[in-house]
């Protein structure tokens, strides 16, 4: 018990910094983004078809989440250990002294390991959001296109609210912000659906 505590502990230090939150705050935007976009894209390439099929909608949405979770959470813990072994070096040369076994290194891995977890579990939560429509449907609560409607609806909203979130930690409006980003998602739900017309 006393080990878990102490990892809360340590994981609420590295939320505090400006570094690690900085990161976490760019990458997780950019991931939920992306998982919105690729979700909202299976939901106009699957489900609002002539003949949608329910397996094959949540099959594709929560294959396609796990994989994009994987590749993001990969990719960010490469991408911040290279920044951060980059700037490693330029310390080991002013100080004349090999860095790797330190403590300092061991924090290196262990906050890009970190951030690199919370994007990983972003394209799920993302899809749980989205995929919930589909869910009610597959309960028989509510139509497969029903489900349809209601999915792009949350993936559309989710887009504001980030667009809230980014204008409020900027100098922008944040209203504005959101509905500039929300009115991003309606122009690609538009042209996926068109696209999807002439198929």
């Amino acid at each position: 018990m006393e080990n878990i505590f102490l990892v809360l502990d340590r994981l609420k230090n590295w939320l505090k910094r400006e570094d690690v939150g900085a990161s976490i705050r760019r990458f997780l935007i950019n991931t939920l983004f992306d998982s919105t976009f690729i979700l909202m894209g299976i939901t106009v390439g699957s489900a609002l078809v002539a003949k949608p099929e329910l397996k094959v909608i949540l099959g594709t949405m929560l294959t396609s989440s796990l994989a994009l979770g994987i590749s993001t959470g990969v990719s960010v813990y490469e991408a911040e250990t290279l920044e951060r072994e980059r700037q490693v070096e330029k310390l080991e040369k002013s100080m004349l002294t090999d860095l790797e076994d330190t403590q300092i290194m061991k924090s290196i891995r262990a906050r890009a390991l970190f951030i690199s977890f919370v994007c990983f579990l972003t394209p799920p939560f993302a899809c749980i959001l989205i995929i919930l429509p589909f869910v009610l449907s597959a309960l028989s609560f509510i139509m497969i296109r029903q489900a349809a409607w209601a999915s792009i609806a949350v993936a559309l909203g989710t887009i504001f609210f980030v667009g809230v979130y980014l204008g409020q930690n900027g100098k922008g409006n944040a209203i504005l912000k959101g509905l500039t980003m929300g009115a991003f998602g309606a122009i690609a739900f538009v042209i996926g659906y068109w696209i999807e017309t002439l198929i």
